[in-house]
């Protein structure tokens, strides 16, 4: 199996990652995406609006629609969501065959050599990196990594917020991910 692991807040999920994952998958032969809410992210301390929980059924509902994308509650809990951790639990529940790839955007990649254990990161995984026209970033010396091209989508979570706080409701999310928001009074 091939399998890449999409961590973030997504505080929401949208669209944008969705495509994100659906090209990867295209463009990297993969079998199968987690998409893994972090509940505690060490580079975006407080960054999260929503509660883990909300954002995790978010992220259940968005990948509904599509068999080879799974929810997955590996960074549950209150200790910080390091990957290098998320990717050892991982990896003890794979085959040993499995190939495992790290789907993260350039700007995330570009900061890579800040993270824990950044060179157990490394030696763990193949990147999928998601460039943006124009973006360059420092590949680290052992990295593995498959430039994910043709994905340009102008959408945040941060944006998405936002405009649903201002009462804007033409979000680019998952009609499902929109019912949800609405139904537990998200971002207002």
């Amino acid at each position: 199996m091939r399998i890449a692991l999409f961590g973030g807040t997504f505080d929401p999920i949208h669209n944008a990652h969705l495509e994100i994952a659906r090209e990867a998958v295209r463009q990297c032969r993969l079998d199968c995406v987690w998409f893994i809410p972090a509940s505690r992210p060490p580079h975006k301390p407080g960054a999260t609006t929503a509660p883990y929980e909300h954002r995790y059924r978010m992220v259940e509902l968005a990948c509904a629609g599509d068999a080879r994308f799974q929810a997955s509650r590996i960074e549950e809990g209150e200790e910080t969501s390091y990957s290098i951790g998320t990717i050892e639990r991982v990896r003890a529940l794979l085959n040993p065959h499995d190939e495992l790839f790290f789907l993260i955007g350039a700007d995330a990649f570009a900061d890579i050599q800040t993270w824990r254990r950044w060179q157990d990161v490394v030696a763990a995984v193949e990147f999928i990196v998601v460039s943006r026209p124009g973006g360059a970033y420092e590949i680290p010396r052992g990295a593995r990594v498959h430039a994910l091209e043709g994905v340009s989508l102008p959408v945040s979570s941060s944006g998405i917020r936002r405009r649903l706080a201002e009462g804007d409701d033409s979000v680019d999310v998952p009609a499902p991910v929109f019912a949800y928001i609405r139904e537990h009074g998200l971002y207002r």
